[in-house]
């Protein structure tokens, strides 16, 4: 049938889209894991030391809406190229502000680098766009798992670069460059098909309103900020949280690469998953999973306690994150496609925002020491764990004729 979903057109996306994650990719781990560091040396408050994060993640929430736009009517090619443009420019402002070390032109730079990071959120929802019902879960989490690649890749050149030339970080922000423009050749083997513009009688689908009311969007949104948000708001403070509290940037990196690594490994498996036991289980599951990431958390900083701490972290994320992105993703029609999914990343990265900000101060203004600061920050999941916990029991317990 000519309307039959070919998914062998699918695997080929979802290729692309999982060299495309390890590759450019490899850039968030690097620009998360010296971010804070970068931002301590240039700040004149400490208090502001995450605030280069905070930016990147302004940038993504503040670009969501018009890259959506954008790959609805010129397609995703458009779109994943208009991010890795914005990914160059941020590393070439942020290298000139630690040039010149000032902490507004690197921020400018950070603000930038949200546009990549908005395009790069993208790639999950891609990989369904040409993906069967059956397949659908199982493309997300591929394309997810090619992040595994970039846990490796992004710490292991912060090592290599962040100590190549006099000014500290200015080499990884070189690298970063790089990585930008040949990462940006993948898009040119995509095959995506570009939407086709809606005939005057065709149906609109619902507003954004009648979207974000529907209880499985809402539920599924919910979810996927506070996975986000809280994961964010924890790694945001790990590389000032272990060099505050006596070890190196090296474990820094080490602790981050743990961290990334769990976020995507099982990537391979969380499909799969989702597929035999239900998606709402696996959510559920990824909320328990970063509670327990709180606890060991706040029961002492040696460096073993940070391993695992990070470790399930990304691993709460993953089952929190994916099953909330396969939920979204099977809750909308296609011609709604454009504005719930720039919606949604609007709101996740509102508050994955919202997070990053908190985080500095937490770690740095709430505490006279790193340990203090480090227990505030983890503490401060409770409640939005319990709201997203909440949320996924009550939409449990309606019949499926009301959760849409």
């Amino acid at each position: 049938m000519t309307d039959q979903i070919d998914d062998k057109r699918a695997w080929r996306n979802v290729w692309v889209l999982v060299a495309a994650q390890a590759f450019l990719g490899a850039q968030m781990p690097m620009i998360f894991t010296i971010g804070g560091l970068a931002g301590q040396s240039l700040a004149s408050n400490a208090c502001l030391a995450t605030l280069p994060i905070s930016l990147i993640v302004l940038g993504s929430m503040l670009s969501a809406t018009p890259i959506s736009a954008v790959m609805q009517k010129y397609g995703r090619r458009v779109g994943f190229l208009l991010g890795a443009a914005g990914g160059t420019a941020g590393a070439v402002v942020g290298a000139y502000g630690l040039y010149l070390g000032s902490f507004p032109i690197f921020l400018i730079g950070s603000f930038l680098t949200g546009i990549y990071m908005s395009a790069h959120g993208f790639y999950r929802f891609a990989a369904a766009d040409t993906a069967s019902d059956s397949f659908r879960p199982k493309a997300i989490s591929y394309v997810m798992a090619g992040g595994l690649l970039s846990a490796i890749i992004g710490p292991q050149l912060v090592k290599a670069t962040s100590d190549a030339f006099v000014i500290p970080f200015f080499g990884t922000y070189a690298t970063i460059i790089v990585i930008n423009l040949i990462g940006a050749l993948l898009f040119f083997l995509i095959d995506i098909p570009t939407p086709a513009a809606p005939a005057a009688d065709a149906p609109r689908g619902r507003t954004r309103w009648e979207l974000i009311t529907t209880p499985r969007i809402a539920v599924a949104v919910i979810c996927a900020m506070v996975s986000y948000a809280l994961m964010n708001l924890v790694m945001t403070s790990t590389p000032l949280a272990v060099v505050g509290c006596g070890y190196t940037q090296g474990n820094a990196a080490d602790v981050v690469s743990g961290h990334v690594l769990a976020m995507f490994v099982p990537s391979f498996f969380t499909g799969h998953l989702i597929a035999r036991f239900g998606v709402e289980r696996i959510m559920a599951l990824g909320l328990l999973i970063l509670a327990a990431a709180g606890a060991v958390a706040l029961q002492g900083v040696a460096l073993e306690n940070f391993f695992i701490a990070l470790i399930l972290l990304g691993l709460g994320w993953n089952f929190g994150f994916i099953g909330a992105t396969t939920m979204l993703a099977g809750a909308h029609e296609p011609q709604e496609r454009g504005r719930m999914q720039g919606l949604n990343d609007l709101l996740v990265f509102g508050g994955v925002t919202v997070a990053s900000l908190a985080s500095g101060g937490l770690m740095n203004c709430s505490g006279g020491s790193p340990v203090e600061g480090w227990s505030a920050v983890n503490m401060a999941m409770a409640p939005f764990l319990v709201l997203a916990g909440g949320a996924l029991l009550w939409l449990m317990l309606q019949p499926r004729t009301r959760q849409i």
